[in-house]
């Protein structure tokens, strides 16, 4: 990892990655996250699932409700970030998503 770009920035990827269920995750994110928050990442994931697994922006939109420029905000750091890359990969090769299938409940 970068430099840290914000105090308390190592101590949080740390603390996240200290969590070892969904359950401690779910635990976590709502006592950090407002409910909106939570809502937008849970939806950017989503978006990245959909993208990944060949949907259009019209399907992905209609399946998630996510604005245009959030889905080609998605779209841009599905393909030239890393970020979302890695974390669908190492789902994939845990067997926990197949592309597009997403991990609903």
């Amino acid at each position: 990892m970068g430099k840290p770009r914000h105090p308390g920035e190592e101590e949080f990827y740390q603390a996240v990655l200290a969590l070892q269920t969904a359950e401690d995750c779910r635990d976590f994110f709502e006592d950090i996250c407002t409910i909106k928050e939570l809502q937008a990442m849970c939806q950017r994931f989503r978006v990245a699932c959909l993208l990944d697994g060949g949907s259009n922006y019209l399907e992905v939109s209609e399946a998630t409700g996510a604005s245009s420029a959030t889905i080609s905000r998605v779209n841009r750091c599905l393909n030239y970030g890393s970020g979302y890359r890695k974390a669908l990969d190492n789902l994939k090769k845990a067997g926990i998503y197949e592309n597009g299938s997403g991990m609903e409940n």
